[in-house]
């Protein structure tokens, strides 16, 4: 349940840049001191006053930082959200690449702070309310993604673009639920994993420009291989695996 005590609106303050990601950085180490009284005391037994009190800041600070209680717990996420816009206001010769960079650049950044994310997680899968402000994250990740497609793609299809971001967006959340809830660090995905998986995405919403790569890769990427009709699959395959054990060499 959000704070009774929070004020609806906080006045929006321009800050320069260097202040700005100062301004993040004390927001996140609040949310992390939040997040393990959350753990150690439950969601609704935790107060702002409690939360505002560990952390070492007033509860004006507190409110001119958060909203509510609810929001604190996703303090990381608004630092994301800047980080990405930043990225996105740079030039980008492939914007669909440049989307998935941005996905995985947020799939590294929890990779770092794995131990207070799967904390979180476990808190939101227990607290509906939590649930629910999760969901507005997600889609508001979605809407960053699309907005930006459709900024600099403007021959594309904008519903093309809101595909596209849905789906780098549930991509990227189905590899970083794997990485948090991994029970063997051997088969825990990284950032490498989620990259392949969403230049897939990418080719799939992007068939002209992938055909384009394959045409203008080097020859010694490529095998190209002349078959009767009368061959046997297994020689086929035999001769195949050869000529590529051979290239790789």
């Amino acid at each position: 349940m959000s704070d009774p005590s929070a004020p609806f609106d906080r006045p929006d303050v321009i800050l320069p840049p260097a202040a700005r990601q100062a301004d993040a950085r004390s927001r996140v180490a609040v949310a992390d001191i939040a997040v393990s009284l959350f753990q150690a005391q439950g969601y609704e037994a935790t107060s702002t006053a409690q939360i505002a009190s560990a952390a070492g800041v007033s509860r004006s600070t507190f409110f001119r930082q958060f909203r509510s209680k609810d929001d604190v717990i996703f303090a990381d996420h608004e630092e994301l959200l800047e980080q990405i816009c930043d990225y996105f206001a740079a030039e980008h010769d492939d914007p669909w690449l440049a989307v998935c960079e941005a996905a995985t650049l947020v799939f590294e950044r929890f990779r770092e702070r794995l131990e207070i994310v799967r904390v979180r997680d476990l808190l939101v899968r227990q607290t509906s309310v939590l649930r629910d402000r999760e969901t507005v994250m997600v889609s508001r990740y979605e809407k960053t993604f699309s907005a930006y497609l459709r900024r600099t793609l403007r021959a594309v299809d904008p519903v093309v673009a809101i595909q596209f971001a849905a789906a780098v967006t549930a991509t990227h959340n189905f590899e970083l639920r794997r990485m948090i809830r991994a029970v063997d660090a051997e088969r825990m995905p990284d950032s490498a994993d989620l990259s392949v998986e969403l230049l897939r995405v990418r080719a799939r919403f992007t068939p002209v420009a992938a055909r384009r790569e394959a045409v203008e890769a080097p020859a010694r990427d490529l095998l190209i291989a002349v078959f009767p009709v009368s061959a046997l699959p297994e020689d086929v395959a035999r001769v195949i695996e050869k000529r590529l054990r051979s290239a790789a060499l």
